[in-house]
């Protein structure tokens, strides 16, 4: 059932995030106001080294006051890919730097309210380039070994949904190879 888009309007705007006011009518003829929340897309890079372990961060999210382990992430410019950009964040989250970047799953978080979407990618491998220039990221950053990420996800020691949806992907391929 389709719901019918009769117009909208922007309320407030901001370089992360616009919130608009859509003019909706349900399938059962009921039309209203919905909220719609429009964000710039995300890119978040799952990198994986030869020993099964996937690169993170452990980081503070104020909004939530909480604690937990991310994969390197943050928005896409306007002049990059989600491919580009996923690689450019590992290395200025990280330190370390990603030679090739595959497609690994796309996900829309909250597309009841946002139009947000997260391209999730998988990088082999990694090279030390130095210190990390995004100082203000995180407290760590380790190798974390995938055997152990669903207990972490079971601990909400990774809550992030970017997070969750590439780690529960790699689990999933980790699974299937092993038959």
């Amino acid at each position: 059932m389709r719901w019918t888009v009769h117009g909208e309007r922007q309320i407030y705007s901001n370089p992360w995030v616009n919130l608009w006011l859509a003019d909706v009518q349900q399938p059962d003829g009921r039309r209203w106001e919905h909220h719609v929340v429009r964000m710039r897309h995300l890119a978040v890079a799952a990198v994986v080294d030869d020993d099964k372990r996937v690169l993170m961060m452990w980081r503070h999210r104020f909004i939530t006051d909480t604690w937990g382990w991310e994969l390197p992430m943050g928005l896409i410019e306007p002049d990059e890919t989600p491919e580009q950009a996923a690689a450019r964040e590992v290395e200025e989250e990280t330190g370390w730097r990603v030679e090739a970047m595959k497609p690994l799953v796309y996900a829309q978080p909250a597309n009841g309210i946002t139009d947000s979407e997260h391209h999730v990618f998988r990088a082999d491998g990694a090279t030390y380039a130095g210190p990390p220039t995004e100082v203000n990221e995180s407290d760590r950053i380790e190798w974390i070994p995938i055997a152990e990420i669903r207990g972490m996800i079971d601990r909400r020691e990774i809550v992030s949904s970017g997070s969750l949806v590439g780690l529960l992907y790699l689990l999933l391929d980790e699974a299937e190879a092993r038959g």
